[in-house]
């Protein structure tokens, strides 16, 4: 079997085309060239398929293939012919021996019974019974032996009864002629099928322009408007619209045009009176009379300029006219014969007729029928254009006059004749001009376009006909349309027509051949382009000697070209835009628009990476040679054109988005310009012919090519000073850095910190000595970067210093990683706190448990310990302070602890169900209805038929669940199953009979092809009911389904499936039916390759019972068809041709066929039949189908005339659908986050808490709750969290308040209580003994920090109304993704006295030792994920981070020295409520670990500005895009921040020389390594 020659040597190649006749052999020779291209070898795979096709079984087929002669390197063609001729048109004799050669060993002379059985055994499965007839006498038989046997047993196996048995299946040539599509087009049309084919790619164009994909009113509107009055577009849409469905399809176009177009007048006339007729009941009442009279006189007005005596008429009295003359039943009304006698005499209804002409073959891509037609058609376009001159937005195309003249002389321009011709008296000669003389446009003063001489009307021509495969046919927004290309317009369609001739006919009169291909060579410059165009200009017009209007050149409107196009072709379209000129304020064609050049940078050589510390210390670029940019691209841009238009169309066309492209102006190698200001137009910005531009494109990690080279070189290059409005300023991207850059421009903004930075006053307060902080080298950067961003002075600015400092304290936001933006930001405010700590030597506090003291005190005492070790500018505006509440189940008791935060991470609700929406299709033929779910992620298919049924009113047990893909049904889901999104097609679900009484069934396995010996019905019939097998249902059928069963024997003798017990008591089926039509091929190779099916549409089930008759299977497929097909209209409605006849002359226009499950051969016949499906016929007997699917094969006439294919998608939509999709998408308040954060949640039985009262671990319950808000809340959203082991992002919108919001309702409520006079003072007393962090000796009043001081007993700023904050449940405020993976466990609150101590003492966690609070922060601290994981961190860095994680804040508490406050200056701050407004917002769109950071903050101008890494615009709050917000900044009202600022009278600024060295000589290394 693994010959490698043909096994065939007995027929030769020429004996073997003596056979076929020559148009066989032509065919088989395109047919072999279409499908193998110029080799002279097929391959196995394309024989298979082609050859074959798909109803050979595999490993017979590859048998065959190998007896071909094919081998890996393919098939030769005169061995496949040689091949073919044997199959077909053999002899047995021959046949005969190459069966044997099958057998026979590689000498051929002789085969071995071990090697038959082989053969046999593999392509059938089993061995026949007579082979041992065959070697009766010895192991080996020759082949006279074998002929012999094999003559007498002819079906002994597949191949003798597929080549020996009578009857031959397959043939090399069908000659069927089932009737193409187009020709039964033809056949009820005026059309030629040559017509209909050139007509069909037209309407595929003009449909694609469809914004729903469907030819609907919306779309034919506005492709026939203005030309078409819109008071008739809809009418006459509807005219072509014969099925009423709102889409007109092909069919419904081709008839529509021919009985427009191409009918005898009288039919013309018919199809105009369903244009007027608008309730569509055959009838024209007194209203449709007079709104067609109406706008017949618009049509005349617009189309004609002689005058009418009617046109001056009142319309009422035309139309009493009209029915006194026409209305023969002296109803009111007129027929259609009464409107066609009218119509004949009328000059009004016989101009719309002439327009209607026009559009049909202008717009809508009719081929007209003569040359003189054409001639009539164009003319009359161009009259009517001409009339109304220019409109800006419209293109026109020029053309070369030699080509026109040609074109002009061939249709007979000149020749007045009209299409419909007048009747006598109205019969005036129409003033008006050709194209040639038409009234022209006058070169402007610069020689560059044509003013239109016509003033403009106020409709406005607009033809929105465009389409990416029509590329130098139409254009769009710019030039060139979306998807086209450069090669499209200068490569159209070149045609091998000679130049024209004229030559004398027989009559001796001058004869004009058709002109060729549009030439328009002679008017564009012969020098190539430096570059690649990317628009559509079609060339540069050359400009010496200069183009003349009438003399080189004429010019017609788009639609004109576009059907020029069509029907001749051009070499090069040169479209040009009809602008407003700026200064003249009139309409111009722009002949010469701005010819720009477009640079971009070339990528340089990727580095090598470097195992080196300096090298991964924060992605600073190092000096380099500028970036080399090289011309890529041309393209033609109008002048009036904007820059935000050229950035929009060359986003498109390069197919990048618009945020990762920038715009500059490229005055020379070292001075660009950023064309930020797209407002600006090219003529405005005084932009002139051949400027070059650079177009940049954002780098992989979202850093700008440009900034990065300009950084690296800015002592090359100098920067220009922009000035701009004081903190409007964007920072550089220096490799996926956004989040750094969002998180530092929200904290900018920020107005009193970035006062107190900005005035010095950091300066002043650096501390350096602290063994957590950062040496002062934070504060000091982010103090310089502040006061550059606040200078009004700067665009954008690189923060190289911050980031290369940030990258050196925290080596986890090294690199080009993407990070959390909250993360960057808690250590930001951290570091900024820990550089400007006032403490310098920080003592040791203890934390006692609350042992049942109230929560002032305790609270009060918190705050203390806090204060003692924390006072900055950082605790005054962010510090506040939070309850944690664990409640013993066992014995209640409560132990509460008060823990600082810099701001609240409250996590979103994490969506845990998901949306189904599914297709339900019923027996009773109703539209289909999608319904909506929600449902758990981890929910089975049980549950969702059950939550189906209560919404389709179906039980469970009559729905049968299906995936459909390719219009067949895919699998079956089991009801165990949990529901999972289709990876390919769509849920549907059909309802199905429900089985009434349990019946006996026997399900046999499936039969190979061959297996015959089980024919003739001799199946075992069981009758007990346990016998089933469910096992041997087939793969992917669901175990609920009962296939229809079978009496006696089946058509063929071959049960395949289940047969069941014939009973009187009914038991109930389905058999599962899909549709089904033949593609015909012209080029085939065998006779079952020339019409191969095709499915389409949507499966259907169709009940069956042991009682259905196959005329009952015909009625059910109707029933649920019916809907499909479009009922026959009535002979005066149609658009068929008159004199055809399109009735069906059947019953039902299908047949049913049994099937496969694939639906591409039959289920009851052998493969080697070739049969496609045999015939159910529609008869009174039994359905005897089996468990094979049956197909429903439409008729070709009724498929091309009847089916409609737009209602295969019409689907009802359920109210629960858009129910669900608002479920899903549902925004959330913020209210109600911060309400799930201090509901009260129970610890798990791994979460046990140790009760100090109890002695040991007992169940609790844990509560949170917020006891002081900070002047500026920080509030993140924590859409990152850590479930079921992967990360996740939550999509969910939150709700939140711009202006006004009121926290103080999730305040934790407090009693007033006199001992907190007391423990002001005390408190006062001891933080004014307390000088640097050590405890004077000596007592003394001290100042009381002013967000301290309560009036009347109570703090201003906790309400006693319950605080209700969604924050995590945790304390925890900075935590990574990659250590949640190690941390599971939910937030735990330990009190004093357990074996869990916490500690707010740094020392202890910098010292090394295992802090209690380390061990609970390793436990529930949640980690938040912004563009990437960040790297875990260990040592200082994670002493650094816990202490953050458990910072302290309060809504007015300020750190300060003996010096720094003054007590009664700040009472006016003692009643101020917690109203806070937003200021900034830093929003994360994208995926995880993939997303981009923007900020959007209010600048003390009140103004909105967006910051996108280097780009800052303003903008409206409208525009913010809230969706996305990820942290959130607000500031309290009515504070005066100014009591904020420490007093810096006589202190001394700290030297900062040594920290700006220390930088730069860092940065040296770093570039030496480099």
């Amino acid at each position: 079997m693994g010959a490698k020659e043909s096994r065939i040597g007995f027929l030769s190649y020429e004996e073997a085309i003596n056979r076929v006749t020559n148009v066989e052999l032509q065919r088989l020779k395109d047919a072999f060239r279409r499908t193998s291209g110029l080799s002279c070898y097929m391959s196995q795979q394309c024989f298979l398929r082609e050859v074959l096709g798909d109803v050979v079984p595999l490993r017979i087929a590859e048998v065959i293939y190998s007896s071909f002669g094919g081998t890996s390197k393919g098939l030769h063609f005169n061995n496949l012919i040689v091949g073919l001729v044997l199959l077909t048109r053999g002899r047995d004799e021959e046949k005969a021996k190459y069966i044997f050669s099958l057998f026979a060993s590689d000498l051929g002379n002789h085969a071995t019974r071990e090697d038959m059985e082989s053969m046999l055994q593999t392509v059938d499965g089993e061995i026949p019974l007579s082979l041992r007839k065959c070697f009766s006498e010895g192991e080996k038989v020759n082949y006279e032996k074998f002929k012999s046997w094999l003559l007498q047993n002819k079906d002994a196996f597949t191949f003798s009864r597929w080549l020996l048995s009578s009857g031959v299946c397959v043939t090399l040539t069908d000659d069927s002629d089932t009737p193409t599509f187009y020709q039964t087009l033809a056949g009820v049309t005026h059309l030629e099928e040559s017509d209909i084919i050139d007509l069909e790619k037209r309407y595929w164009l003009l449909k694609a322009q469809s914004r729903t994909g469907r030819f609907d009113l919306e779309t034919f509107v506005a492709l026939v408007s203005p030309t078409i009055h819109t008071s008739l577009s809809e009418g006459l849409f509807h005219a072509f619209d014969e099925n009423r469905d709102n889409h007109i399809d092909f069919k419904e176009i081709s008839c529509g045009l021919s009985a427009c177009c191409r009918g005898p007048l009288a039919e013309r006339q018919k199809f105009c009176f369903k244009v007027f007729d608008v309730d569509h009941d055959g009838l024209l009442s007194r209203k449709e009379i007079t709104e067609m009279v109406g706008a017949l006189l618009e049509v005349w007005k617009d189309n004609r300029i002689d005058l009418l005596p009617e046109a001056d008429t009142n319309v009422h009295a035309i139309v009493e006219d009209i029915l006194k003359e026409h209305d023969t039943t002296k109803q009111g009304h007129l027929t259609l014969e009464d409107y066609q006698i009218w119509s004949v005499k009328s000059a009004f209804a016989n101009e719309f007729l002439n327009l209607l002409f026009q559009v049909c073959h202008i717009v809508l891509g009719l081929r007209p029928a003569s040359p003189e037609e054409e001639g009539q058609i164009i003319r009359g376009w161009l009259e009517r254009a001409s009339r109304h001159g220019l409109q800006p937005g419209d293109y026109w195309f020029l053309i070369a006059v030699p080509w026109w003249q040609q074109w002009r002389d061939y249709v007979k321009y000149d020749n007045k004749h009209i299409v419909v011709e007048q009747p006598l008296v109205f019969d005036t000669v129409r003033s008006g001009v050709g194209a040639g003389t038409q009234a022209r446009a006058e070169q402007g003063p610069e020689g560059e376009s044509m003013a239109s001489s016509h003033s403009s009307t106020e409709e406005k021509f607009v033809d929105n006909i465009s389409s990416a495969s029509e590329a130098s046919e139409t254009t769009s927004g710019s030039l060139l349309p979306q998807g086209s290309t450069a090669t499209d317009i200068c490569f159209a369609r070149q045609h091998d027509d000679t130049d024209n001739q004229c030559f004398l006919g027989a009559d001796g009169n001058m004869v004009v051949l058709r002109p060729g291909a549009i030439d328009n060579q002679p008017l564009v410059r012969s020098e190539p382009l430096k570059a690649p165009t990317l628009t559509m200009e079609g060339g540069l017009l050359r400009r010496s000697p200069s183009l003349i209007l009438g003399r080189d050149f004429e010019v017609v409107p788009e639609p004109v070209w576009r059907s020029l196009y069509h029907w001749y072709g051009a070499n090069l379209g040169l479209p040009r835009p009809v602008i407003r000129n700026t200064k003249t304020d009139c309409a111009e064609l722009e002949l010469l628009p701005r010819h720009l050049l477009f640079l971009r940078q070339q990528q340089p050589p990727p580095r090598t990476p470097q195992n080196n510390v300096w090298v991964n210390m924060g992605n600073v670029p190092s000096p380099s040679a500028p970036l080399k940019r090289v011309l890529v691209y041309t393209g033609c841009f109008s002048r009036v054109g904007t820059i935000k238009d050229i950035h929009e169309y060359l986003s498109q066309r390069l197919r990048i988005k618009e945020e990762d492209m920038r715009l500059w102006l490229y005055n020379s190698e070292n001075y660009l310009t950023l064309l930020d200001d797209e407002d600006h137009s090219l003529e405005g910005l005084k932009i002139p012919d051949e400027q070059y531009m650079v177009i940049e494109v954002r780098n992989k990690d979202m850093s700008w090519p440009e900034e990065m080279s300009f950084i690296a070189n800015s002592n090359r290059m100098n920067r220009h000073n922009v000035p701009t409005e004081k903190g409007a300023t964007g920072l550089s991207n220096l490799g996926n850095t956004c989040f750094m850059n969002s998180s530092i421009q929200c904290v900018s903004n920020t107005k009193p910190l970035t006062d107190y930075f900005t005035s010095g006053n950091h300066l002043y307060e650096l501390n350096r000595t602290n063994p957590i902080g950062m040496r002062g080298h934070m504060a000091k950067c982010y103090g310089d970067l502040v006061q550059e961003l606040w200078s009004g002075t700067q665009k954008n600015l690189a923060p190289l210093k911050l980031r290369w400092t940030i990258a050196k304290y925290a080596p986890r936001f090294n690199g080009f990683q993407q990070q959390d933006s909250q993360e960057l930001l808690a250590f930001l405010l951290d570091g900024l706190h820990e550089d400007l700590n006032r403490v310098h030597e920080k003592p040791y506090v203890e934390l006692k448990d609350s042992d049942g003291r109230p929560d002032w005190e305790v609270a009060s005492e918190a705050w203390e310990n806090h204060l003692r070790r924390n006072r900055s500018i950082v605790v005054d505006l962010f510090h506040g302070q939070l309850r944690s509440q664990v409640k013993c189940k066992t014995c209640g008791h409560v132990s509460a602890r008060f823990d600082p935060f810099n701001f609240l991470s409250l996590p979103l609700p994490m969506d845990n169900s998901m949306h189904v929406e599914i297709i339900v299709t019923k027996l009773d033929g109703s539209c289909p209805v999608r319904y909506g779910l929600r449902l758990n992620a981890d929910e089975k298919y049980t549950g969702l038929k059950r939550l189906l049924s209560e919404l389709c009113c179906l039980n469970p047990e009559q729905i049968l669940l299906a995936e459909v893909h390719a219009s067949n049904i895919k699998n079956f889901p089991l009801d165990n199953q949990k529901v999972r999104q289709a990876v390919s097609g769509f849920l549907c679900a059909f309802e199905i009979p429900v089985p009434s009484a349990p019946t006996s069934v026997v399900s046999t396995p499936t039969q190979t092809d061959e297996a015959q010996a089980l024919a003739y019905g001799n199946a075992t019939m069981v009758t007990d009911s346990n016998s089933l097998n469910l096992g041997l249902i087939p793969k992917g059928m669901p175990s609920t389904v009962v296939p229809c069963g079978t009496e006696g024997s089946l058509a063929n003798g071959l049960p395949d499936g289940p047969v069941v017990l014939p009973s009187d008591s009914p038991f109930t089926g389905y058999i599962i039916t899909i549709h089904r039509k033949m593609m015909r091929a012209e080029l085939y190779f065998l006779s079952s390759q020339k019409n191969r099916p095709s499915l389409f549409g949507m499966p259907l089930i169709v009940p069956c019972t042991v009682r259905t008759r196959t005329r009952d299977l015909y009625d059910s497929v109707w029933t649920q068809v019916s809907r499909l097909a479009s009922p026959l209209p009535p002979q005066e409605a149609s658009n068929h041709a008159q004199d055809c006849d399109d009735s069906m002359g059947y019953q039902y226009p299908f047949t049913l066929r049994v099937v496969q499950k694939d639906g591409n051969s039959c289920a009851w016949c052998p493969w080697y039949r070739f049969c496609r499906g045999c015939t159910v016929e529609c008869n009174d007997e039994r359905a005897a189908v089996g468990n094979a699917f049956m197909a429903v094969d439409w008729d070709p006439t009724a498929l091309h005339l009847r089916y409609q294919t737009s209602q295969e998608r019409i689907v009802e939509e359920h109210p629960s659908v858009e129910q669900s999709r608002r479920a899903q998408a549902e925004p959330i308040s913020l209210d109600s986050c911060l309400q799930a954060f201090t509901s009260e949640e129970e610890l798990g039985e791994d979460e046990l808490y140790y009760c100090s009262k109890c002695k040991t671990h007992r169940l609790a319950t844990k509560k949170l709750d917020l006891w002081r808000l900070p002047p500026i809340l920080i509030i993140h959203l924590k859409r990152f969290q850590f479930m079921n082991g992967r990360w996740i992002k939550s999509q969910k919108i939150v709700r939140f308040p711009m202006e006004t919001f009121d926290p103080s309702a999730f305040l934790t409520p407090r009693d007033a209580d006199q001992s907190q006079e007391s423990w002001r003072d005390k408190l006062g007393e001891e933080l004014h003994d307390t000088e640097g962090g050590v405890k004077k000796s000596g007592g003394g009043d001290t100042v009381c920090n002013p967000a301290l001081t309560l009036n009347n007993g109570k703090d201003p700023l906790c309400s006693g109304r319950m605080a209700s904050t969604p924050l995590s449940k945790d304390v925890g405020l900075n935590c990574s993704p990659e250590s949640e993976g190690r941390r599971q466990g939910r937030g735990l609150v330990f009190p004093t006295g357990s074996r869990y101590q916490l500690s707010l003492s740094k020392e202890s966690l910098d010292s090394g030792r295992e802090s209690p609070m380390e061990l609970e922060a390793s436990r529930t601290r949640m980690g938040s994920m912004g563009e990437g994981l960040s790297d875990s961190t260990s040592g200082e860095d994670m002493a650094r981070e816990c202490d953050n994680t458990k910072s302290v804040s309060e809504l007015n508490s300020n750190g300060y020295t003996e010096n720094s406050m003054d007590l009664e200056a700040s009472q006016g701050q003692r009643d101020l409520d917690p109203m806070y407004n937003l200021y900034a917002i830093s929003c994360h769109s994208g995926i995880l670990g993939g997303g981009h950071y923007v900020t959007y903050a209010k600048n003390p101008n009140e103004k909105w500005y967006c910051y996108n890494d280097s780009s800052c615009k303003e903008l409206q709050s409208e525009e913010i895009d809230a969706d996305s917000a990820y942290i959130l900044f607000y500031e309290q009202q009515e504070v005066d921040y100014s009591l904020f600022m420490p007093k810096t009278d006589g202190k001394k600024m700290a030297d900062t020389t040594c920290m700006d060295e220390d930088f730069e000589s860092d940065y040296k290394k770093y570039c030496v390594l480099q």
